[in-house]
């Protein structure tokens, strides 16, 4: 490395945010990048270590170091070279990964890990300014014809990898928009949507045909693609949220997160949203139940509408403050995270089971009755949970959100009717490794993804699109040159 006593000589420092005060009256992205002498200086504290674990810690391989050095040494086109060899989307990561590799990252047994993702997104971000980042034209066509269904990062990783292969690609999208998730279910004040444009206009000068407004298995058989095309790609995500059965759920007021984000989403980006189908927050007692990234989000939007006051409950007890590096690291901790939305105005709770939804006789929901849990172990070591007699408590809610995750794909149409074979969780069933890499239970038929993996994260999503580009490419060609 260029500086090998850097992280002795220069302490960590990452981007910050816009005030919340400001930033909770607009829906655009609020980070202050830092300036280019720091992240500089940034790149300097990479340690060059042996064994580089932040490899190990991010799921799409980043050459972590090698563009960290470049940063240093202010060679930034080299360095966004290297970035994509390995990531089609690193503005999308380096905005909403939850940095995985920071968390392995040897400086992180002090707290202090090299700030990865805020280099990954201003290498990306200076390529963008300084056009480098160009089409890729394949220099011969193979006469192979690909179908992608869905257009989220597993889908757009994989349809970019096969058009520069050489491959036709067609990706379809049962939404108004390409992106998936990326589009509608991540706010516009975490990842702005003309990131997603910027790279369809790459993509299409590659050779990627979208279309939007197709719901295979509805609009258009399923058999009508496999006919039609030399290989099928599923890569629909998972849809399907975990609901919660507990009576009063019928009440008005009672949504999936999914619905009340997509809904702000829409009209943020300029799309109409009749009022009959936009979930205000605004003047509401908001609950959030679920305590991941999409009641995070939930918190955000409610905040931005001018809610009276959210309220985020978990099922879970509270994590610490702070992993025991000796028992974590370099592997993700648990630990209690507070994102920006929190930092907004958010009340958390924990260990709360919900075991009814109140109304306030009109059909509204006005309350929930709630319990306390207590966990502790079981003979075989697994945490159960147990109500605490006499903790039920009742929380004004005006507006709740069901933030919970996702169990699985739809079933209902693709699947259905081309009768792939599932796993236990519900999931299209397909393994990553060996000569049927990425391939269903059908000849031709890949799967990638949450599709295929469950819920996870835009980045594990991306290496899955990239791997089974690579797959597809080897069952089409007999052989494949894009990388694994």
């Amino acid at each position: 490395m260029g500086k090998p006593t850097g992280f002795m000589e220069i302490d960590r420092r990452d981007r910050r945010y816009e005030p919340a005060a400001d930033r909770v009256v607009h829906y655009k992205e609020f980070v202050i990048p830092l300036p280019e002498g720091e992240l500089s200086k940034q790149g300097a504290r990479c340690m060059d270590c042996g064994i580089p674990f932040c490899h190990q810690g991010c799921p799409v391989n980043n050459l972590i170091p090698d563009f960290n050095d470049l940063v240093y040494r202010s060679d930034w086109q080299a360095a966004i070279e290297v970035l994509h060899s390995t990531n089609n989307f690193p503005e999308f990561t380096g905005r909403i990964c939850p940095a995985p590799c920071e968390a392995a990252c040897t400086l992180n047994i002090d707290d202090a890990p090299v700030t990865i993702k805020s280099i990954e997104c201003a290498i990306v971000d200076k390529a963008w300014e300084q056009g480098w980042i160009k089409p890729q034209v394949p220099a011969r066509r193979t006469g192979k014809r690909v179908a992608i269904v869905g257009s989220g990062p597993a889908g757009l990783a994989c349809a970019q990898q096969l058009a520069r292969a050489g491959h036709h690609v067609a990706l379809y999208e049962k939404q108004d928009r390409i992106g998936g998730l990326l589009r509608y279910g991540i706010p516009d004040f975490k990842l702005s949507k003309t990131l997603i444009d910027r790279r369809m206009s790459q993509m299409r000068a590659e050779g990627v045909e979208f279309h939007t407004h197709t719901h295979i298995g509805e609009d258009i058989p399923a058999a009508h693609l496999r006919a039609e095309y030399d290989a099928l790609v599923l890569t629909g995500g998972s849809e399907k949220p975990r609901d919660l059965d507990v009576p009063g759920r019928s009440l008005d007021g009672v949504h999936f997160a999914m619905d009340f984000l997509r809904a702000n989403s829409k009209r943020v980006q300029g799309i109409y949203v009749p009022d009959e189908d936009f979930i205000s927050a605004q003047g509401k007692h908001v609950v959030v139940i679920g305590g991941g990234d999409t009641g995070s989000d939930c918190i955000g939007t409610s905040n931005r509408h001018g809610a009276r006051s959210v309220t985020q409950i978990e099922l879970l007890p509270e994590p610490p403050a702070k992993e025991d590096k000796a028992l974590t690291w370099p592997h993700w901790p648990n630990k209690k995270r507070t994102s920006s939305s929190h930092e907004e105005g958010c009340e958390r709770l924990w260990s709360v089971a919900t075991k009814e939804f109140l109304g306030d006789g009109k059909g509204r929901v006005r309350a929930l009755r709630c319990v306390k849990l207590d966990w502790a172990k079981d003979e075989a070591g697994r945490w159960q949970s147990r109500e605490i007699p006499g903790s039920e408590f009742e929380l004004k809610a005006d507006l709740v959100t069901l933030a919970m995750g996702f169990v699985h794909p739809i079933h209902q149409g693709l699947i259905e009717e081309l009768g792939v074979e599932l796993d236990p969780r519900g999931n299209v069933k397909g393994s990553t490794e060996g000569a049927k890499a990425y391939h269903t239970s059908l000849d031709g038929v890949f799967a990638a993804g949450d599709m295929r993996r469950g819920q996870s994260l835009v980045v594990w999503a991306i290496r899955e699109g990239r791997q089974c580009a690579r797959a597809v490419d080897e069952w089409l060609m007999g052989t494949s040159d894009l990388p694994r």
